[in-house]
């Protein structure tokens, strides 16, 4: 990807060069109102040359460590202030899965006719749901030992949802709702 964007902005820092030159050429020839053009896309064909050549981005990280030792903060040492880590990824992952599993919940609970689910902002835990089931119970209805990993837990759902699902022989339409919610209950 990083590849990629280099390339991408070196291409765009030579074609706003190139147009800069024939506006420059063509304002000396023809029109001095070429020069004004000339001048829109001379900074802007300097940053992507900057930006391409890494050294824009290296001069903000230099500001950062500067900004950080005048704080009195040490840079090896981290701490607020102590500038850019380079091995720091965000949880994006995380985050996506919990609005997913959040928004599957919510329409859960509207399918089921409970209504709205309950917003943050309340005081004390987060009330339970009649018939969703405990942990403990939710570990029993899958047939996993308690505390058992997430790819435990998901492959015994996936085997139990195949058992009970309502378009098998013999499948059952509550014991697949118990299984859902008991999936979703060890996920969370």
């Amino acid at each position: 990807m990083g590849v990629r964007r280099t390339r991408l902005v070196t291409g765009l820092a030579a074609a706003f060069g190139l147009m800069t030159a024939i506006f420059v050429v063509g304002g000396v020839v023809s029109s001095p109102g070429l020069l004004v053009l000339a001048l829109v896309f001379a900074p802007v064909t300097y940053l992507l040359y900057r930006h391409a050549t890494g050294r824009l981005l290296g001069r903000v990280y230099r500001g950062v460590e500067q900004q950080a030792a005048q704080n009195g903060a040490d840079p090896g040492r981290g701490g607020f202030g102590a500038g850019p880590r380079e091995e720091w990824q965000p949880p994006r992952d995380e985050r996506r899965r919990a609005r997913q599993a959040q928004g599957r919940r919510r329409a859960q609970g509207r399918a089921d006719g409970r209504g709205r689910t309950r917003r943050g902002g309340g005081r004390g835990p987060r009330q339970r749901a009649s018939d969703e089931p405990t942990p403990r119970e939710a570990y029993s209805v899958l047939g996993v030992d308690p505390g058992a990993d997430e790819a435990a837990v998901r492959e015994a759902y996936r085997e139990r949802i195949k058992e009970v699902h309502p378009d098998t022989d013999g499948g059952d339409e509550e014991a697949f709702k118990r299984v859902r919610a008991a999936y979703e209950v060890l996920t969370d």
